[in-house]
Parts: C-alpha cells; structure tokens; sequence
C-alpha cells in the first residue's frame, strides 16, 4: 500500500472506507484537505474496484442497463449513471469508459459483489464477459486545481484531456490508464484523476507523483473533499429505495433519449409528471453537527434526512455542512430549518470554502 517517501513524520492510521481498508490520514486531515482542494493530492484509492466488459454485444448490453447513453460513447470517452431494478429503485452507481474492444466499469469495492451479481442476472444470451481488475489493476486519485500540473510534471499528459475522457498509455513501460472525472459545476477545486496501473508499479508511481509536490492524501482528507463537492455516495447517501431524480445527479446520470433499459419506465413516468417529492441537496449548519440518519422534522412531520456530515478545516476555522434529502417545498436556498441541537440553513453543494487559493 503507497506510502509517501521517508519525508512523512507520523506512521499513517488506517481505516475501512468503501468496503476496503485504506490509509485514512498520512500526517493530518486538515494539510491533506487542503492539498486536494488549493492544490494537488494523491490517494491510494484500494478501494475502487472494476471490471473489462468484453463480447461482441457488451455495448448493446450495457447500454440496456445503465441510465446514461453508453451506445453513442465515443472511443477514449466515459459515462457515469446509474442501474436500477424494474421498480426503478438504485441498484448501484458506476463509470463507463470506451477502449474500443472492450470497456471499463469502475465502482467501489463495498458495491461490487451485489452489482455483479446484478449485472451477471442480466446477462442471458447475450455475449458478455465481466472480467474483474482483482490482483491486475489497482487505483490511484489524483486531485485538486494543481493535478493536470503535477500528472504532467511526472511524465503523463493530462492538461488536454477532457473531462470524462480516459487515455490508455504507458508509464515507464507499465500499461495505465488515465481517466479524467467529471468536475463540479461551479467549483475550482473539483479536478480529479483515476490512474489505474499493475499494482507492482502503484508504490513508484506513487513516489513520483508525490516528488513532483503532490501531497499524499487519506481517505479521511478524501471523504470532506467528497462532501464538499457534494458528491453522493452509494450505500451512504444512495439506498436501494432511492429513485433517480431524487439523488439530483439528473444531468450526470441520466439520459433521456438513448432507448430502452431496465428501470427506464418508471424514470419516465416520473419525467412527465414533472417532480420528485424530495431531492437531494446540502446544509450548512450551526451547532452539533448532525449524525447520518438524523430526521429533520417541522410540525412533527418528517421532511428530510442526513445522510452524510462533516467538519470542513477551512481558514477561518471549520465549516459544518451536511448532505440528505429534503421535501421540495422545503428545499429552496437559504431556508433554515432546525433539528436537535442545531440549525441548518439549505445551500446546494458545493460548498463555497474560505481557503485562499
């Protein structure tokens, strides 16, 4: 598992996050912060995981399944969206990248078990073989306004890449793949890089990239970025009872006019009638911060729930903001609405930081 070199003055902590462990912190979560969103960060990402779809009919197959278009994705080009039950309820979350004759579809470990045995249901007579990245392919995160930078100082070009595109190369005659995720509307510090490479070469690319001033980062420091982006994550901030346009990821997951696919019924049903009762969104709040879970009520009614929560280390001391749902007539910016020890003002993420750039 990369370690940063001998420069490191605290022996890292560990942790389990996404159903894998991770380094949670190398030095402290508040200097790793604050490199993935001013500068540049560089995770061992373990706990992504995969698969190479393959066949002849992996495109039309897929793109039966996933809510976005995979039929009309361009070579070198990538897709995020979601797979549903016939209800239309999330079954998992994942990114689609076209290398031709085959493609990749990146997820997280704590998914990967429930979403192949998903997947493999649906595939009857179709040729199709999921192929996982164990033991061949492991990931690292690149990320901050500072990444494309550092990427290209340790030798791989990233500064042309568009977003959501992926690029096969070699580093030091390793095969890698560089993928470039979507950004955050409206934010700056929203840059992030997959690099997928053969796990004996993860640690020297690591070292390098780390040698070019990228700050090694835990999944401590990786989690606030998250939240702050506003990113929601399966199995946290996404069940199997959520439907799509409740998640608010309409523009990133969902494509309306790409055919048919499992769920897609009921996305339309809900399409035509024009809203969702509740959506996803963020809260700034002030006071305890709240638990994952947690009700908001008013007047004794239920009207929405934390899902996630974090302490953000800003500059003029920490942000406390949260994720969840909220009913709609509830939802607009600026209102405030109080829980158990705390008051929560809605402001859809992301979350406007105070660090200086």
């Amino acid at each position: 598992m990369p370690h940063s070199p001998s420069s490191l003055a605290v022996l890292p902590t560990m942790s389990v996050y996404c159903g894998s462990e991770a380094v949670a912190t190398y030095t402290s979560v508040q200097q790793e912060y604050s490199a993935l969103t001013t500068g540049c960060g560089v995770t061992d990402a373990n706990w992504r995981t995969g698969y190479f779809v393959s066949g002849e009919d992996r495109t039309r197959w897929l793109n039966g399944m996933l809510t976005n278009n995979v039929r009309d994705l361009a070579e070198g080009r990538g897709t995020y969206g979601f797979f549903l039950n016939p209800q239309g309820h999330v079954q998992g979350d994942a990114h689609i990248w076209h290398f031709g004759q085959h493609l990749l579809l990146t997820t997280d470990q704590a998914q990967v078990s429930k979403l192949h045995a998903f997947l493999d249901h649906f595939i009857i007579m179709d040729d199709v073989t999921l192929t996982p990245f164990t033991g061949e392919w492991s990931a690292l995160l690149v990320t901050g306004p500072r990444a494309a930078e550092v990427l290209a100082a340790a030798g791989i070009p990233a500064a042309e890449a568009a977003q959501l595109s992926g690029t096969q190369l070699h580093w030091h005659g390793t095969p890698l793949y560089v993928l470039r995720r979507e950004a955050t509307p409206a934010s700056n510090s929203s840059e992030q890089f997959e690099l997928w490479i053969h796990p004996a070469t993860k640690q020297a690319l690591f070292n390098a990239l780390v040698a070019q001033s990228a700050t090694p980062a835990g999944s401590d420091a990786m989690e606030l970025w998250r939240i702050t982006q506003g990113i929601p994550l399966y199995g946290t901030d996404i069940r199997e009872r959520d439907i799509p346009q409740e998640i608010n990821q309409d523009a990133r997951a969902l494509h309306f006019a790409k055919g048919c696919y499992i769920g897609q019924e009921i996305v339309e049903r809900i399409r035509s009638r024009g809203k969702v009762h509740r959506q996803f969104t963020g809260f700034t709040v002030i006071g305890t911060l709240p638990v994952p879970n947690t009700f908001i009520q008013r007047e004794g009614r239920d009207i929405g729930e934390i899902t996630s929560a974090a302490l953000l280390p800003e500059t003029a001391g920490n942000l406390a903001v949260a994720l969840g749902y909220l009913r709609r007539e509830f939802g607009a910016p600026a209102t405030v609405l109080e829980i158990e020890g705390a008051t929560l003002t809605v402001a859809p993420p992301p979350f406007v930081t105070n660090k200086k750039d």
